[in-house]
């Protein structure tokens, strides 16, 4: 449990002032492997249930939560796509909602000013516009929200805007990619996956094939990208070694800058009953055969980063990640169930839960902050939500945990601290990432490659309590973890 003095943060409930032992949440955490990941938190509905805030609180909490924090990252999500792969969790499709796309980026430019007023000025370090499939609407309508971004808020020197695409936009539409890029997007990132055919078919993704995939890296490439990455995703229970392989070698002769790996997260998914039939020992093949095949083409990442970057000192993600990852900043997300992080808060967008339009566009016409849940959360939440998004690099950062929570990482999680040490999990390092970011010296607690072989059990040991109790007793809540993980977010 964290020591933290908790004088801006929410006090704990009960179930978050327990102690468990290292060893037993760390058995938890790889039994429950599928859900034991950067995305925190776990069972939302009963972790967060205890701090959620009624609707009157959401503008007087969410103005205090931002008051110290001058400088921000930003996320807007764009939840529309041609078709919902069966992976996934975060768009909206159908001809009715479809329709309503200037409706969507009109009510997502209002909610920019609304946040604007309210907070200030603020700087943003780093903007990704994601999904869903930020590249199906018009170009001109990504153009307007740039502008309208870019009038309400200050940009810090070195801010750039990240943005995702598909094979097939980017195969079929260049001039659209052409845009973005005039438009000061230096980063781009296209939704590869996989490329077995019969696995394509079986996620709905057929249509995005390898006859796109040549076309789509040519027209990014000739509109001027130089910061270009592949997503790449494991862990499918219909997924062999061999076709992985085949996907990453593919992935490789189309020569992109970065390529970042997921392994496949059942919750809330149409193929969520699949879960059961990849094991750990399956998902752990995928990830040494991808760290062999890329380390050889020239492609490197630190132990459980799961982007690779052949570019020397460049961490192959976004401003916004980076900052979020390697700084803990906060971030305000918008749009249809984007998640919100303040120093003191989490907060989902209206439509989180159902992936409808409609509660999100009332309440931009009410002129409401269109927020479906708010939570004034304690130390022990905020600091977990901080570690979870560190480990997208494998390593938490000290003297950023320090700045942030005013104390030491080995003071708030010392158990958990001494046991990833003392079994080979963690070490201290200094940062291989965001060497502009990180201070020289021992500056971070970073997995060593056991510790990335047992990432599901290291990372739940700096979870909170009411989590960690969670993994070790599941039968105790209402459902099975990997359908109870609250309203889904792209954040």
């Amino acid at each position: 449990m964290p020591k933290v003095s908790e004088i801006y943060f929410a006090a704990p409930v009960e179930a978050d002032r327990q102690v468990f032992s290292p060893a037993d949440v760390f058995a938890a955490g790889e039994q429950n492997h599928h859900i034991s990941n950067t995305a925190y938190p776990i069972v939302h509905s009963q972790t967060f249930k205890p701090y959620r805030l009624e609707r009157a609180l959401h503008r007087e909490t969410v103005e205090r939560a931002f008051a110290d924090a001058p400088d921000i990252c930003l996320y807007s999500h764009i939840p529309f796509c041609e078709t919902r792969c069966f992976f996934c969790e975060y768009t909206v499709v159908g001809k009715s909602e479809l329709e309503r796309t200037r409706d969507y980026m009109t009510a997502l430019n209002r909610e920019t000013e609304m946040y604007a007023e309210l907070l200030g000025p603020r700087t943003l370090w780093g903007w990704d516009i994601g999904g869903g499939t930020p590249s199906f609407p018009p170009a001109e309508f990504i153009a307007e929200h740039i502008d309208v971004v870019k009038h309400n808020f200050q940009l810090s020197p070195d801010f750039a805007i990240s943005i995702e695409t598909t094979p097939r936009i980017a195969s079929l539409e260049p001039d659209k990619i052409h845009a973005y890029r005039q438009m000061g997007i230096e980063r781009i990132s296209m939704g590869v996956q996989v490329t077995q055919p019969d696995l394509l078919k079986a996620l709905g993704r057929d249509t995005n094939g390898l006859e796109h995939h040549y076309r789509a890296t040519e027209h990014i490439r000739a509109a001027g990208f130089e910061k270009f990455n592949l997503d790449l995703m494991y862990g499918f229970a219909d997924q062999s070694p061999e076709s992985w392989r085949a996907t990453l070698e593919h992935a490789i002769r189309l020569d992109p800058d970065y390529i970042t790996l997921y392994r496949m997260r059942y919750k809330l998914t149409r193929i969520s009953h699949q879960a059961e039939r990849v094991t750990l020992d399956m998902a752990r093949q995928h990830a040494k055969i991808a760290k062999e095949m890329l380390f050889s083409a020239g492609y490197s990442a630190n132990p459980g980063k799961n982007t690779y970057s052949r570019t020397s000192g460049d961490t192959g993600t976004s401003k916004y990640l980076t900052h979020r990852v390697i700084e803990g900043r906060p971030y305000l997300g918008l749009g249809l169930g984007a998640q919100t992080y303040s120093p003191t808060t989490i907060a989902y967008n209206s439509g989180a839960a159902g992936k409808n339009l409609t509660p999100y566009l009332r309440d931009i016409e009410k002129g409401l902050l269109p927020i479906q849940d708010l939570y004034d959360l304690p130390a022990a939440h905020m600091m977990a939500k901080m570690i979870a998004v560190s480990f997208y690099f494998g390593e938490i950062n000290l003297t950023a945990f320090k700045e942030r929570f005013g104390q030491n990482l080995e003071e708030a999680y010392g158990p958990a601290v001494e046991f990833a040490i003392s079994e080979g999990l963690m070490s201290y390092t200094e940062s291989v990432n965001g060497r502009e970011i990180a201070l020289s010296g021992k500056t971070c607690l970073s997995l060593t490659e056991k510790g990335a072989r047992h990432f599901n059990g290291t990372i739940a040991l700096f979870f909170a309590p009411s989590v960690q109790g969670y993994l070790i007793r599941p039968s105790s809540t209402s459902g099975p973890a990997s359908s109870t993980s609250g309203p889904a977010s792209s954040n």
